[in-house]
């Protein structure tokens, strides 16, 4: 019986995160595709500003910004310590999660990544220049590829679409319309500070008006296909697994007791820094399950939000292997420090 109260808890807890990362993913892909190019008026020759711009990329949550500063970096348009910061900056789709389960804390940690990743940008640049990375990417102006832009409220087109709407449409729509039920009865997230339950609802009935609105083009190939078919089946799938198997782990091994050991816990510190080498957003969520829940003190969680950057880095390693790693190993490094720096003056 503990056994299936542990599934049904860790279940709706991962529905409850999923639905706010699907509804936040949706708004930011349709920010994204309505400010098309705007973010390119910051590349410069200027390494300050390619720090700053390779931050704020970063700090957007899920991938889509990292994905650009690869893209950037692969044509020479920003440094080698700009690619840094971005991939210290980014948390990836934890990002959301972490939004959703801590958002003071994951408000904090925001900014402090931030800064962290424009120094060390920095110093990266000033004391390693991987020639042989550079090397290998050719010296070639970046293709902007200008997508037309979604014009949502052409009479014509909105009524069309409300009279005989795509099976995508319809889809979306039932979900949105379930997640927002959820959360004005109470289901998810009935004990939320006031101030969450009503971010929540703006950001689902602004969703929901995304999908309403948003021309089919845009509602299928971004939507659909970028964000339900490939993002939140993943999302959906590591969140209950870790929350069930941190859930076991607590109730049959006795984890928490293990944690409260200093030795330990210099030890997870040690393996939240290793998992970042994987290009994979999940593994992150462990770490960031355990501070949910008291086990972990704020700089483990920090140590592995440096080294990790979501699957921000596969494109790079499409590109680079010695690039990948190169971008790693000194992303490694600079969470050992942050990591250690927090842990030993208590955080």
């Amino acid at each position: 019986m503990e056994i299936i109260k542990e599934l049904v808890h860790s279940f709706m807890h991962a529905v409850m995160i999923t639905g706010f990362v699907f509804v936040m993913m949706m708004v930011i892909e349709y920010v994204n595709v309505q400010t098309n190019g705007i973010w390119q008026k910051g590349i410069t020759d200027n390494k300050l500003k390619q720090y700053l711009l390779a931050a704020l990329l970063g700090a957007i949550p899920g991938c889509l910004g990292s994905f650009t500063a690869v893209a950037l970096f692969s044509h020479r348009l920003i440094s080698f310590g700009a690619i840094v910061t971005t991939m210290i900056a980014t948390s990836g789709d934890e990002a959301f999660v972490m939004f959703a389960m801590f958002p003071a804390q994951a408000l904090l940690l925001t900014v402090l990544l931030f800064v962290i990743s424009f120094f060390a940008g920095y110093i990266t640049d000033k004391i390693y220049v991987p020639r042989k990375v550079l090397a290998g990417f050719a010296d070639r102006d970046f293709p902007l590829h200008k997508e037309e832009m979604c014009r949502c409220f052409r009479k014509e087109v909105f009524v069309k679409q409300l009279m005989r709407p795509s099976r995508q449409r319809v889809i979306l729509f039932l979900l949105v319309a379930f997640l927002l039920f959820a959360v004005t009865t109470g289901l998810i997230a009935g004990g939320a500070k006031l101030w969450i339950k009503v971010t929540l609802h703006v950001v689902i009935l602004f969703s929901l008006f995304i999908v309403i609105s948003v021309p089919d083009h845009f509602l299928r190939k971004h939507l659909w296909e970028h964000i339900v078919k490939k993002h939140i089946p993943r999302i959906f799938a590591w969140t209950f697994g870790t929350l069930l198997v941190m859930a076991i782990l607590n109730n049959y091994l006795e984890l928490n007791d293990w944690l409260k050991e200093e030795n330990n816990l210099l030890i997870v510190l040690a393996i939240a820094v290793l998992v970042g080498v994987i290009p994979e957003s999940g593994p992150h969520l462990v770490f960031v399950t355990l501070f949910a829940a008291g086990q972990i003190p704020f700089s483990i969680l920090l140590a592995s939000s440096v080294s990790q950057d979501g699957h921000g880095m596969l494109p790079l390693l499409a590109e680079s292997k010695r690039g990948f790693l190169a971008v790693k190993a000194v992303n490694m490094i600079f969470a050992l420090i942050v990591g250690l720096t927090g842990y030993f003056i208590g955080y």
